[in-house]
């Protein structure tokens, strides 16, 4: 019988950051890549729910002006583009700490059948983005009772 093999950090460590160098690679995203704060891209977060037959998407937009966001509907297709610049008295400071992101961004999600873009309505508030609509009614979720026989 072979004895235990002894733990060792470093090795855990470093099958770890193997696993997820394949999982960033997967995803098509190398960690060089990932090493330069400036290379990683804005990627506002998004969150989507149904609420009665009341539709909402939310997008985080601090710093962004919402007259520079383009929101378009095409195919079923929901597109939220935009942009975050960096300041220009910024641009030369020297950062102690920089977890901000500056770019551009683009999110696209599929919107429920029958959804229409003039059912859309827009709203900006503390940074963040709302779009509402109500559902249509053949895609609203509906109880099916179950009939005894």
């Amino acid at each position: 019988m072979a004895s235990p093999e002894k733990w060792h950090a470093a090795r855990e460590l470093e099958g770890f950051r193997q696993q997820m160098d394949e999982l960033l690679e997967h995803f098509g995203l190398e960690r060089r890549r990932l090493k330069n704060s400036e290379s990683l891209s804005l990627r506002p977060a998004l969150e989507s729910f149904v609420d009665g037959n009341k539709l909402t998407i939310r997008v985080d937009i601090p710093g962004i002006d919402p007259e520079d966001v383009d929101i378009r509907v095409a195919g079923g297709l929901l597109t939220i583009k935009g942009s975050r610049e960096e300041n220009q008295e910024s641009k030369n400071a020297h950062y102690y700490r920089r977890e901000t992101r500056y770019g551009s961004f683009e999110r696209t999600i599929q919107l429920p059948e029958g959804l229409k873009a003039e059912d859309l309505k827009a709203t900006h508030k503390n940074g963040v983005l709302e779009l509402t609509a109500t559902m249509p009614e053949e895609v609203a979720s509906r109880q099916v009772k179950v009939k005894r026989s």
